[in-house]
């Protein structure tokens, strides 16, 4: 390899290193990457595709995405685009390098800049966008104050009786075409200097954009305006008329469209920003054996770090001094704090409350379970949906297909149209160019995915990629891992009942003191519950092990005996006055033990894994979206069935080896449609990834962002249902979205082009054409934002019409 890399021209000293798999390139030159590229290959080895982030500058619509796509895929080496609008970033990936990446948006007319990570990336782009929503709001001012004057001049001598004559009398007609002039070329030469400066030279590429649309049509008002105002001889009788204010306004109403949007594009990313700023700046670290304040980026792994009441934990760690409670919802969407104590895991950006902290830094950097949340919410912000790949294809064409329509009505109207022809014509092909907004195309997707999946993760949902939104919406049966998703996922003592004349404490401290001597899980369930209570074991001597039945010991010289209703048949003992319970128990699932305390039976006892608070509300919830619900478990059939009975539960997959979790999930697919699988996240990888959506029930540390589509922070279920209502609500959003879009300019175009001109005598004012166009925008844009006021499922209030966003952001 390194032969091959010396023959690249430019390429002065190469180190290949086996061990990193790297290859370290010195040259006195640039060097074009994908020669080197070429030249690996050539050797018979490959160089991983990677995947490299950009912020572009300069786009303004749909036909700029595209334009952007094209030229990243032409480039060698790069096998996926994705640009997105909103975010105002590209997503490549391949083997090109970036010199080659920024070079060919350059071409294409953008700007590009590699994106950094880190709250110092966000405080960049942040700047930027306010750096760009001042320059807005600047040239906004300018604009409204220059084109005020011309559009009262104008046209309110046609709204107000007599104003006409009155400037003719004071002003003169030809004086007040000169101020008009005056004040119209300075609005195009300062504030709408933007839209030819990037509009004429996509012109001139033969790749129009929105820019493109309001130059030409500016220009051709201004420019018709100057000829009857200085050579008005050049236009036949009775079409020298100036549209001063038409150019001028446009300007204005374009700059207020882009403004709002600037601001609205703003709040679909606060999200992101909260999350960065939940990160302390500074950590206070044991150094030395003193106290020493730095910076959160200079933590290292190990270092012990003190947090005092109210604080926020600066990283990931473990306690190992002291007792608080923590707010966590800002990872599990859970408003009640968590009891910490040492041995006790502690997540960055989490707030402490009420006592002091001493912990061990065990994530820090790139690494913390913060760093990850902002990481995947800023993919699946960047990503696209299926739902837009018709999206694109449409907005490909449609810069250019409004072009040839004004060109056209210009045309038909220049031919057939009433005197003054020319006037007419001007003014409706004008408003035809106008009127066009691909902006609202380009919007209608990625701005509802922004907002919907920042909204998820404040609610403790992480959709790892857009298009799991939409295949979440379109799940027909959630299949759910029993152990650790439905259950607690460890054994615990469900079930303690004693005859009369024994105390429940008493027995639960000699069987504890008798079970501690085994290490069987359900031996340690009863020990941790005798711990919980605060029970004192007694001694224990003469431990005996009957394999498969029981144990026995002597407890302060008592004899205590614990097993199965076997063992106590070879006891002599009848456990009949327990028949009740055993049948309640056999009916839950669970497998009773008997204890006997002195030759007595003293009490029955179940050890089960149980079923978390939430579950049986979380089941309801998914069945009143009108889902079925499927348990696959490892369990015998009878427990599973007795489970299953209790939730509710539609379906049953039961005695299944790990192994058998994939053929299960596609047994199920087959038989219902589209699945979604929830497990815990680590032994569920493989059914996880064959899922059309995989959902990872984490605990907050414990996150399985590699396998799963969809992490649920919180530990249960009920965020199943919040993540599909969101999914629901974020396509009903998209679907409205981009029907207004479409729509509008279905509907306005022809309007726009005087098509009720012959029945009603109606024509589209081009004023009246850059308003509509800039609501339409702010139209997409703020129904976007309503998604942030959804709220998350709750037993008795689902969502059931995905279109009904009134109630889905209640």
């Amino acid at each position: 390899m390194e032969r091959s890399l010396h023959k690249v021209s430019g390429v002065q000293d190469v180190s290949v290193n086996i061990a990193t798999e790297r290859a370290d390139v010195v040259s006195d030159r640039y060097v074009d990457h994908a020669a080197i590229v070429q030249a690996i290959e050539d050797a018979g080895y490959t160089v991983p595709a990677a995947t490299t982030e950009l912020a572009v500058a300069g786009m303004t619509c749909a036909s700029c995405v595209g334009r952007v796509e094209r030229a990243l895929k032409a480039v060698p080496g790069v096998s996926e685009a994705l640009v997105n609008l909103a975010t105002e970033r590209a997503s490549v990936r391949g083997t090109a390098g970036l010199p080659e990446l920024v070079a060919a948006i350059a071409r294409a007319g953008y700007e590009a800049t590699p994106v950094r990570s880190g709250e110092g990336a966000q405080d960049e782009t942040t700047g930027r966008k306010d750096a760009e929503r001042i320059g807005v709001r600047r040239d906004l001012i300018i604009a409204t104050v220059l084109a005020l004057p011309v559009f009262l001049m104008e046209m309110g001598s046609h709204l107000i009786p007599g104003v006409h004559d009155l400037l003719a009398q004071d002003m003169g007609l030809r004086t007040g075409w000169y101020v008009q002039f005056t004040l119209t070329t300075l609005v195009l030469a300062i504030p709408g200097l933007r839209f030819y400066t990037k509009g004429i030279p996509a012109l001139l590429r033969l790749a129009p954009d929105m820019n493109s649309l309001v130059a030409v049509g500016t220009l051709a008002a201004y420019g018709y305006s100057l000829v009857a105002t200085f050579t008005p001889d050049m236009l036949p009788a009775g079409t020298v008329n100036v549209y001063y204010e038409a150019a001028a306004v446009i300007v204005a109403l374009v700059l207020l469209g882009r403004y709002m949007e600037a601001r609205a594009k703003g709040r679909t990313s606060e999200a992101i920003r909260r999350l960065v700023g939940l990160q302390p700046k500074v950590a206070r670290v044991r150094r030395e054996g003193a106290l020493v304040d730095v910076p959160v980026a200079e933590v290292t792994r190990d270092d012990l770090v003190e947090v005092r009441p109210g604080e926020r934990i600066p990283v990931d760690g473990e306690v190992v001094e002291g007792e608080s409670y923590v707010d966590e919802s800002m990872i599990t969407g859970e408003p009640v704090p968590v009891s910490k104590k040492p041995g006790a895991s502690l997540v960055g950006g989490t707030v402490n409350q009420n006592g002091a902290l001493t912990f061990r830094a065990m994530a820090v950097g790139d690494g913390t379970v913060l760093s990850q949340i902002i990481r995947m919410v800023e993919q699946a912000q960047g990503s696209k949906m299926p739902i837009q790949a018709i999206v694109d294809r449409v907005t490909m064409w449609f810069v250019p297909a409004v072009m040839g329509v004004a060109t056209l009505t210009f045309g038909l109207w220049l031919a057939f149209g009433p005197s003054p022809a020319l006037s007419f014509a001007l003014v409706n092909a004008v408003a035809v160019l106008i009127i066009a907004c691909p902006c609202a195309m380009g919007l209608a997707t990625p701005t509802a995915i922004m907002v919907g999946t920042g909204r998820g993760a404040e609610l403790g949902i992480l959709f790892g990629k857009g298009e799991a939104l939409q295949l979440l919406k379109e799940t027909a049966v959630v299949a759910v891992d029993k152990t650790g998703t439905l259950t607690e996922g460890h054994p615990a003592l469900t079930d303690l009942d004693v005859v009369p004349g024994f105390d429940r404490d008493r027995v639960l401290a000699l069987v504890a003191a008798v079970e501690d001597k085994s290490e069987h899980p359900i031996a340690r369930a009863i020990v941790d519950a005798a711990a919980e209570k605060g029970l004192a074991l007694p001694p224990v001597t003469a431990f005996a092990s009957e394999t498969g039945l029981g144990v026995e010991a002597l407890v302060d010289e008592e004899r205590v005996q614990v097993g199965s209703a076997r063992y106590m048949g070879e006891l002599g003992l009848e456990p009949g006055a327990f028949a009740q319970a055993a049948g309640r128990l056999a009916s839950e699932g669970k497998s009773p033990l008997y204890a006997v305390i002195g030759g007595r039976l003293a009490a029955i006892i179940a050890v089960a894994d149980p079923v978390k608070p939430s579950t049986p509300s979380a089941i309801h919830a998914l069945h009143a979206l009108g889902l079925k619900v499927a348990m696959i478990t490892g369990d015998n059939r009878g427990t599973a069935e007795a489970i299953a009975r209790r939730l509710g539960i539609d379906e049953v997959v039961s005695e299944v080896l790990p192994e058998g979790k994939v053929e299960a999930v596609r047994r199920l697919r087959a038989s219902h449609g589209r699945l979604a699988f929830i497990g815990d996240g680590i032994n569920d990888a493989p059914a996880l990834a064959e899922a059309d959506v995989g959902l990872a029930v984490g605990t907050g540390t414990d996150i399985a962002i590699d396998a799963a589509d969809v992490v649920l922070m919180s530990g249960d279920l009920k965020g199943v249902a919040t993540a599909i209502g969101l999914s629901r609500a974020t396509i009903g959003n998209i679907r409205q979205n981009l029907f207004w879009a479409f729509a509008y300019n279905v509907v306005l175009i022809p309007v726009a082009a005087g098509a009720l001109y012959p029945q009603w005598g109606i024509l589209l004012s081009p004023i009246f054409a850059a308003g509509a166009m800039a609501v339409s925008s702010v139209f997409v844009l703020g129904n976007a934002l309503r998604l942030r006021a959804f709220r998350s499922m709750e037993h008795g209030w689902i969502i059931t019409d995905a279109a009904d966003i009134k109630e889905a952001t209640r």
